[in-house]
């Protein structure tokens, strides 16, 4: 097995690196001076089984194109079987058509993966099911509902009563599994959002008034979305509000926004790479996924079930 890091996240790729006890193979990924990526890998890799890490999170279209011309340079040095792994698949928002004359840009990432020459997949909780089904490849899609809920479970005190809360409709399935395997009631936030990037929050469906609410979602990134839910909840009377997010994305402002909302914690894993304001923010948390991530490679390597990690 050879694991190659990309720029992308490199301190989660150390991670996994040391959960393997796999060292990073060595590789040139640098840029000419008009910003072109080139890659030069420098250990021999033919005939041998390749995980490249790589999140393209922000600049998410140079992390993109570090990803393709890495899989390219592997597949030209004869690597055996070549495995994308994306901690966070960017464009997974443009999973459809919106409007008229609108792309649907996680299909042609994915057509771009695949010609790039990547074998399979591995990623972590993709925004939308449908996009297994872009990949004429086989892709995994960890969860990191387990990492979560561990962490629920070690902060809950004893006697306190929670409640999971889907902060749209949309995202039920997922916050009613998290709710299953913590045994805990369900509440959903119906809301309008009249543009992108600005949500209203309507009703809440389900009891939440002296409870500890959990609202679970994929992705936060400018966090207004969370933050209106979260001072709706309290004002239906919830004794405090955490979140807990799969990717952190967190652009713009949404670190100030978070900070100054009445979450009294947002918790992402380290898909996408901490940046300073999340380091020093008084409640913003990360919680790694390396483990998860190194486990789900090591069954792929060992041709071993990867789905009953979650069983």
């Amino acid at each position: 097995m050879k694991v190659i890091a990309g720029n992308s996240n490199r301190p989660l790729a150390e991670a996994i690196s040391a959960a393997l006890n796999v060292p990073l193979t060595k590789a040139s990924i640098r840029r000419f001076s008009d910003m072109e990526v080139f890659v030069e890998i420098l250990e021999n890799v033919r005939g041998e089984d390749v995980f490249v890490i790589q999140s393209t999170s922000y600049p998410a279209n140079d992390n993109l194109m570090e990803l393709l011309v890495t899989i390219d340079a592997l597949r030209r040095g004869s690597a055996r079987r070549i495995t994308a792994v994306l901690p966070y698949y960017g464009y997974a928002r443009q999973d459809r058509k919106t409007g008229p004359r609108t792309p649907i840009s996680a299909k042609l990432v994915a057509n771009l993966i695949t010609m790039a020459g990547a074998n399979r997949v591995l990623t972590l909780d993709l925004h939308a099911g449908q996009i297994q089904g872009f990949f004429d490849i086989p892709l995994d899609n960890l969860e990191g509902a387990p990492v979560f809920v561990r962490h629920i479970q070690e902060t809950t005190k004893a006697g306190e009563q929670l409640v999971i809360v889907s902060p749209d409709v949309g995202g039920v399935v997922r916050a009613r599994a998290i709710a299953k395997r913590l045994d805990a009631d369900l509440a959903i936030i119906d809301k309008r959002r009249e543009r992108a990037g600005v949500s209203e929050v309507m009703n809440i469906i389900g009891e939440v008034e002296g409870r500890r609410c959990i609202l679970v979602d994929d992705i936060v990134d400018s966090g207004g979305t969370l933050c209106n839910a979260a001072t709706a909840l309290m004002k239906e009377g919830a004794k405090s509000v955490s979140a807990y997010v799969t990717h952190g994305v967190l652009s713009g402002g949404a670190v100030a926004r978070v900070s100054s909302s009445p979450l009294e914690m947002l918790v992402t894993t380290d898909s996408i790479q901490a940046t300073e304001a999340v380091r020093v923010s008084r409640n913003v948390r990360q919680l790694t996924i390396a483990p998860l991530i190194a486990e789900a490679i090591t069954r792929i390597s060992e041709e071993r079930s990867v789905s009953s990690l979650f069983n």
